[in-house]
């Protein structure tokens, strides 16, 4: 009887100190207010900011902001540069690239138009190779076989598929590679590349309608990273090209690529046709360098605080463009504003003695919609060493709701269980007590066509071994537009994503055991 009494009396006092924690933990979480998240957003989205581009003015005014509120919030160490990370960029304006074919120069954005994916080049060459379609197959139809010899040669390849007489693809009963193959440029460009191509035209025979659909992609000013880079292979120049340049060449064969189809189209090759021209391919490009900025609010933990749990959200948008201002409310002003509630909240629990025990690093980064490059260069120049680093979380747009649903209490949770099972056990747990949202792991399959896992700035992290989760609240019909404004923002479900976000970081930053890395993943460049 005595132990059955000493065992309640256990019991009930590990049931009220969980209590107590608990009612501690969600204190702080209910300082997380719609009003503070909307004064924020609204300061973020003003007209004074210009749509925080990058290098921009108005980015400059947001890390001010951000900088500002760190300052306002009691325990928060600067770093170098008060609150800022300064990151070397540079600018590439996208003009300067030509194509002249036997002293016929060619107009960018007319005759031809290219992705500015790969650097400055130029190219000499005596002949152009006609590779048909640029499929390669192991049976049925393939542009690619034993003989094929284009070591260092500019190839020419036509997009789409290769058609019978009556308008059926030769491929439509062939494997899924090679149907993929057939309607990805890139793929056939990577085939090329194996064989050995210096460079790729890609026919495109509806290439007026494709400039104009791209020209707001095409004519934008390309940011990177100044610094240096890490050798290895070139990318390949390529080029999409008018059928009338491609008969422009060909018919000095007495061709034409309407020949060539209907070649294909009976079942005969086409495919390595070596046509002597004088081509000059080159691009060269105008460069300029400037500098942006995280900012970086740090607050230190007590016994575990060599150990760092990192937040972020980008707080940069696409700014201003023929006087029209690219608000990013949505994204990622709701990120932002966050961020900030959640560092507030966190500094008011330290103020009263409620830790963290780890320390927590409150980042807001630049340059995500420029590549993800913020990110990039602190975790290639991490403030704060990434082997200490316990795990990221990473808010990017959670203030709308998407088509797929009709409930507004629910967040896409990607990346959670990529490497570390204990951060996806943690992140289901921290939800069915506290927040009781639907987590919709929709993205985070490897096979969804939209591959979120690798486009936002947690994948930075996660790609150097840090666990992460990235929090998002799903596409809209306003995002990248100028309609991304805040009065259409959901300031509930922004708060409501907030607290989840918190109680998990929470539990990272105040559990005994440092979580571990224990799932092995696979990596893109």
């Amino acid at each position: 009887m005595k132990y059955l009494v000493a065992l309640l009396s256990i019991v009930l006092v590990t049931f009220n100190v969980k209590a107590q924690q608990d009612a501690v933990r969600v204190s702080y979480a209910k300082s997380i207010t719609t009003e503070d998240l909307e004064r924020h957003l609204l300061k973020l989205t003003s007209d004074e900011f210009e749509g925080r581009e990058t290098g921009e003015p108005g980015q400059k005014l947001a890390a001010e902001y951000i900088g500002y509120c760190f300052d306002q919030m009691e325990y928060f160490s600067r770093v170098k540069d008060g609150y800022l990370q300064s990151i070397p960029m540079k600018r590439v304006y996208p003009e300067g690239a030509e194509i002249a074919i036997n002293g016929k120069t060619f107009e960018q954005n007319k005759d031809f138009y290219y992705f500015p994916r790969f650097g400055d080049t130029i190219i000499h060459a005596g002949s152009i190779t006609f590779m048909g379609y640029g499929i390669e197959a192991t049976e049925g139809y393939s542009d690619y076989n034993s003989e094929t010899d284009i070591e260092g040669k500019v190839v020419a390849i036509m997009l789409n598929e290769p058609m019978d007489e009556k308008g059926n693809s030769f491929l439509h009963q062939k494997d899924d590679s090679v149907l993929e193959s057939s309607g990805n440029f890139r793929k056939k460009i990577t085939i090329a590349r194996k064989y050995g191509a210096a460079a790729v035209l890609l026919i495109d025979d509806e290439l007026e309608g494709n400039i104009d659909k791209r020209k707001h992609y095409l004519e934008r000013v390309s940011m990177s990273l100044d610094e240096p880079q890490q050798k290895g292979p070139r990318s390949q120049p390529y080029f999409f090209i008018s059928q009338e340049m491609a008969d422009g060449y060909l018919e000095k064969n007495g061709s034409s690529i309407a020949q060539m189809k209907k070649k294909i189209a009976g079942g005969k090759s086409a495919n390595n046709k070596e046509i002597d021209v004088k081509l000059m391919l080159k691009v060269n490009r105008k460069k300029e360098k400037f500098e942006t900025e995280n900012v970086l609010g740090f607050l230190e933990g007590s016994d575990l605080k060599d150990e760092i749990l990192v937040l972020t959200a980008h707080y940069d948008h696409l700014g201003k463009h023929h006087g029209e201002i690219f608000y990013g409310a949505d994204d990622n002003g709701t990120g932002t504003s966050a961020i900030l509630e959640l560092a507030e909240a966190f500094s008011m629990a330290k103020k009263a003695g409620h830790g963290p025990r780890r320390s927590i690093l409150f980042m807001l980064v630049s340059g995500e919609e420029k590549g993800l490059l913020g990110s990039k260069y602190y975790t290639n120049n991490p403030v704060y060493p990434l082997e200490s680093t316990i795990a990221n979380l990473n808010i990017d747009m959670i203030g709308r709701n998407d088509t797929a649903h009709t409930d507004p209490n629910y967040v896409y949770v990607i990346g959670s269980d990529k490497l570390s099972s204990a951060l996806h056990e943690i992140s289901e747990t921290t939800n069915d007590e506290y927040t009781n949202m639907e987590l919709d792991y929709t993205f985070n399959d490897p096979s969804d066509p939209n591959r979120l896992y690798y486009r936002s700035d947690h994948y930075n992290f996660a790609s150097r071994g840090v666990p992460a989760i990235f929090y998002f609240g799903g596409f809209h019909e306003d995002y990248h537009k100028a309609t991304d404004t805040a009065d259409k923002i959901d300031f509930e479900k922004v708060r409501k994503t907030s607290e989840l976000v918190f109680y998990t970081a929470w539990e990272l930053a105040n559990r005994d055991e440092r979580i571990e890395v224990d799932v092995v993943n696979d990596f893109e460049d």
